[in-house]
């Protein structure tokens, strides 16, 4: 059982820290919309919100290989307690200006970055210390954050309800401290999670040099380029839609926040369902034919049951059944993502998939705010649904997409050198050279397993992956 303490540590901070999340996805454009009455004035939040993550996500990967993935995930949750608990705490001595909140969820999203990116990448070692696989225990992590995502919005639905978003921020704050004390006592003894040797000095050169390496493994790899690529579309409209649209749009028809946190709740609920039975079953069928339908399914649908119909039944039962398809697509993406990014890499390359999949939602929640004003909620509805809608239809147009059902990608053992990939006719010679070089294998009659090599969007969540704090995924 002790071998399992470090996983189980991980996967309870991630809830909790997940559970709070849904507090200030939702208290927060609450609070906007109470104390402005200005739509685009919740974008502008959700835009200061979120473009911090992405600058983070750009250069925080050779930072959390050099101070620790347990130091930096410690770190990072400290500050966004102090930076969430400002929020209310501010408002209710009667000096929080609006440059103030757009600071302060700056201030957030910069910090919580790299502790989501460092939790994230641990897990293939965490699992290997717990003596299970990397699918399973990518699985569980996504199922587990899909439950407290759940839980959280139905709590901050009757905490705006009953007393308010400023509470309910206050609860978040706390949140982030139990993440960042779980993280501080149960990840110990594992290598992975502590600072790593530097390969040269500390200095801007060196640094840079880390950092290009990771976006030189992902540009190198054309499926997960696809992925971020697919992801970033995704992310970009899911921020419009849960910091603009679906406020608005509660607000309107479905009366009120209580409404947002039931909805956001059904959502989460089939996405916990989607995620168990995956990792259930989802090994027996082919990955890409899977994703492909359940990408389909997992978010347009909702904009335009939400443009047209204003009761919330219809709009329930659509988020209910685009969160199980949704919970299926992050644990097989976070399994690819695992399978082709070598261990020296991950922290860089997880932080370029995370910058990736995240580059359009500070755009995504602007956008939103400027479209219910210029034409109105159900034309912002439409033309979202429609952008998110296009984006999903990636799989069925890129020819990328035909190797996700490939097997893992073992590390070279003598480090950098030629990537080799093997197919019908034997080793392709048109491999190159350069960091991160990998020789690919081919999957056994069960799709083959990890050997040495271990492997994280948006994350997306890729996460991400999830904002705000954000998954690697949708």
């Amino acid at each position: 059982m002790g071998h399992r303490t470090p996983l189980a540590a991980t996967l309870a901070a991630n809830s909790i820290s997940t559970a709070g999340t849904s507090l200030t996805l939702i208290g927060v454009p609450w609070f906007v919309l109470e104390t402005t009455g200005s739509a685009g004035r919740a974008g502008l939040v959700a835009f200061c919100a979120t473009l911090p993550i992405v600058v983070a996500a750009l250069i925080g990967g050779p930072f959390i290989d050099r101070i620790g993935r347990r130091r930096v995930a410690v770190a990072s949750d400290a500050v966004c307690a102090s930076a969430i608990a400002a929020i209310p705490l501010l408002h209710f001595a009667g000096v929080l200006d609006f440059w103030m909140l757009c600071v302060l969820m700056a201030v957030n999203g910069f910090a919580h970055t790299p502790g989501n990116t460092a939790r994230y990448v641990l897990i293939p070692d965490l699992a290997a210390h717990a003596g299970t696989t990397i699918a399973r225990a990518a699985s569980l992590f996504d199922a587990v954050s899909r439950g407290a995502r759940m839980v959280g919005a139905a709590v901050a639905g009757i905490l705006i309800a009953f007393v308010g978003a400023e509470t309910a921020l206050l609860v978040d704050a706390a949140t982030f401290a139990v993440s960042a004390l779980l993280i501080a006592a149960g990840v110990r003894g594992i290598p992975a999670a502590e600072p790593r040797k530097a390969e040269a000095p500390v200095s801007l050169r060196a640094y840079g040099t880390e950092l290009r390496e990771g976006y030189a493994h992902l540009l190198d790899n054309r499926l997960l380029l696809a992925i971020v690529v697919m992801v970033m579309f995704m992310n970009g409209t899911d921020q419009g839609w849960y910091a603009v649209l679906l406020p608005v749009h509660a607000e309107a028809e479905l009366g009120g926040a209580t409404a947002i946190g039931l909805l956001t709740a059904m959502f989460g609920a089939g996405g916990l369902v989607g995620a168990l039975l995956y990792g259930a079953v989802g090994h027996r069928f082919s990955r890409r034919a899977v994703f492909t339908v359940c990408v389909i399914l997992c978010g347009a649908p909702r904009f335009l049951v939400a443009a047209v119909t204003g009761t919330t039944p219809p709009l329930a039962v659509t988020m209910l059944l685009g969160g199980i398809a949704g919970g299926v697509l992050n644990p097989i993406l976070t399994t690819v993502i695992y399978e082709r990014v070598p261990d020296r890499l991950r922290s860089r390359v997880s932080g370029a998939l995370t910058a990736g999949c995240e580059f359009a939602m500070p755009l995504g929640g602007l956008a939103a705010g400027l479209l219910v004003e210029g034409a109105g909620a159900t034309g912002a509805l439409l033309a979202m649904g429609g952008v998110y809608f296009l984006a999903t239809l990636s799989p069925l147009v890129f020819p990328s997409w035909r190797t996700l059902d490939d097997g893992p990608v073992a590390e070279d053992a003598h480090g950098p050198g030629v990537e080799e990939r093997e197919g019908p006719e034997g080793p392709d010679t048109e491999g190159r050279e350069g960091p991160g070089a990998r020789e690919r294998e081919r999957p056994d009659a069960e799709g083959g397993r990890l050997g040495k090599s271990s492997v994280p969007p948006a994350g997306t969540r890729v996460s991400s992956p999830a904002p705000s704090r954000p998954s690697p995924g949708p």
